[in-house]
């Protein structure tokens, strides 16, 4: 599997449509609420597997943080180190950049995934999107 940072509309449409596939047709997140006024300012990861788009996320800085958003792999890849090859990139975007903490908003059915990968949560439960979240960080 090949993490890709998004360079061109078609890997920008491959990473709206896994997105879309997660977010909203399985999580019935409203598609007015998936893609929303920071995706121009976003750094766009795209998971490829044998070329085809199986996984995506994206990449911000916030208040000196690296924010971490809208990491999803579909269920066909899910469980085989496929999230895992995505936080990995967008660790290493991070260190690029200079930037040695990371936060994001997990879903709390995600929250473990997160711990594994060394993530602490900062916060109570809150609703985003109707699905419970928490705000995890991470030194990088």
């Amino acid at each position: 599997m090949e993490p890709r940072i998004v360079t061109n509309n078609k890997e920008k449409d491959d990473a709206f449509t896994i997105r879309k596939v997660v977010f909203v047709d399985e999580q019935n997140v409203p598609l007015e609420e998936e893609i929303d006024q920071f995706e121009d300012e976003s750094t766009h990861i795209v998971l490829y597997d044998n070329n085809e788009p199986v996984g995506a996320g994206r990449f911000r800085v916030l208040d000196g943080y690296g924010k971490v958003e809208r990491i999803c792999v579909l269920a066909s890849h899910r469980k085989k180190g496929a999230g895992n090859v995505i936080m990995h990139k967008m660790e290493d975007i991070a260190k690029e950049r200079g930037i040695s903490k990371l936060k994001l908003n997990a879903q709390t059915q995600a929250e473990n995934f997160y711990k594994k990968l060394g993530y602490e949560t900062v916060s109570g439960i809150f609703m985003d999107a109707g699905i419970p979240h928490v705000t995890m960080i991470k030194e990088v």
